[in-house]
């Protein structure tokens, strides 16, 4: 069975080769459109691998990824991350909760105290005084 090597489309390889010469490119994207070209010139992986600096599977990924899906494989897929479990909203709440009147008995507010009452009166499901201090740091 004879290898095979990866083709680029006329545009494809032209639209790389702009690419490359602007400068102006994330090293991400300059990396994979450098590999594409050196595929399409007949280098092997490993090769390529060797030349970018990188593993010869992340360079089978990005070749797999080209036929899937053609230039769109240079742009990064969004990263879900962790999600934002205090938003604005109840950040505001919390700041408005630090400024309002301290409990009977008490002079002031400790960060106990405010991380207590703001899961009590349901402005957040869960929070530590260590995260209620960080919200209160950030407002003047």
């Amino acid at each position: 069975m004879e290898k095979q090597h990866l083709k680029l489309t006329e545009p494809d390889q032209k639209y790389l080769t702009e690419l490359m010469s602007k400068g102006q490119v994330k090293a991400r994207v300059m990396r994979r459109a450098t590999g594409l070209l050196q595929l399409h010139q007949g280098a092997t992986l490993q090769k390529v691998a060797q030349l970018l600096g990188v593993d010869d599977n992340t360079v089978g990924i990005w070749r797999n990824r080209y036929v899937e899906k053609g230039l769109d494989c240079l742009i990064d897929a969004p990263r879900t991350g962790r999600p934002i479990r205090i938003d604005g909203t109840m950040r505001a709440k919390v700041t408005a909760l630090a400024c309002s009147d301290t409990p009977a008995g008490r002079a002031t507010w400790s960060l106990q105290l405010l991380a207590d009452k703001a899961v009590e009166l349901e402005l957040v499901e869960t929070i530590s005084p260590s995260k209620v201090r960080e919200i209160l740091k950030k407002t003047s």
